[in-house]
Parts: C-alpha cells; structure tokens; sequence
C-alpha cells in the first residue's frame, strides 16, 4: 500500500478560549501534522480574514458556537450567504450538546459536529478524524 501525498490544509480555529487553542496546537505538535493554524477570537474575525482572503484554500473551519461579539451560529448564517464563502468545510467543536444547536448547525450544512468533553486526549482523537478527512475528501474548490 503505498502512502497518500500529503495535502496542506489550512485550519481556521474560531474559538476565543485560550485553552482549547492551546489544545489545538498540542495535538497537531503531537501528530506531527504540518499544515497551517490560523485563529480567530469569533464568527466577526473569522469573517473579515476570510473575506480579505488571510486563509489560504484549502481550508478547514473549526468552529466554536460560544463566542462573543458574533457567536458560531451568527458565523454560519453569514458565511452560506456569502457566494465566495459559502462552500466552506465546516466542523463545530463546542461544549453545547443542546439538540437545537445540533440541528440549527447542520441546517446551515456542517460537515460534522462535534461535542468537547476531554480536552487532553479527545484533541488528538479529533485531528486524526480532520488528517484522515483531508487526505481522502476532495475539499471545493476556489469560488473566486
């Protein structure tokens, strides 16, 4: 069986907790994985460095739903009305387990959801999930 080439995808991290970003970095630290970190502290920032194109394609969205100023929700809403933006790979990474936050993310298309419970160890458990998604799916292409 022969190795799959290694695809860099950027990680756009929307989450304003220090922990979980630091959690982030441990884990990709720990897998060895290459590929670029870019954070922002809510859906507000996050929004502005995607549309001034601050994200290199491909990307990845790791979205919290509990942020200030413009939470993952608001987020979403923006970003699938937005042509340039609208086929971004979204995946929630957020604390709610609360059923109407589930359905009001995948009724704006996630591509998974996922409830944070163990930090340390679920990182790593999760960044194998993002490596193996990213070196088998075919991420959409430059919409502009």
């Amino acid at each position: 069986m022969t190795a799959m080439p290694y695809k860099e995808v950027t990680i756009l991290l929307v989450d304003d907790d220090d922990i979980d970003h630091m959690a982030v970095v441990r884990a990709m630290k720990q897998l060895r994985l290459l590929n670029p970190l870019v954070r922002a502290r809510d859906g507000l920032e996050a929004l502005q460095m995607l549309r001034q194109q601050q994200v290199h394609r491909p990307y990845l969205i790791l979205l919290d739903l509990n942020m200030p100023r413009m939470n993952g929700l608001e987020f979403l809403e923006q970003l699938r009305h937005e042509a340039e933006l609208s086929l971004s790979v979204v995946f929630v990474l957020t604390t709610s387990s609360a059923d109407e936050d589930k359905v009001a993310a995948y009724q704006h298309h996630v591509a998974g959801y996922i409830v944070k419970h163990h930090i340390k160890d679920e990182f790593i458990s999760i960044f194998n999930m993002l490596e193996n998604y990213w070196r088998i799916v075919v991420l959409p292409p430059d919409a502009g």
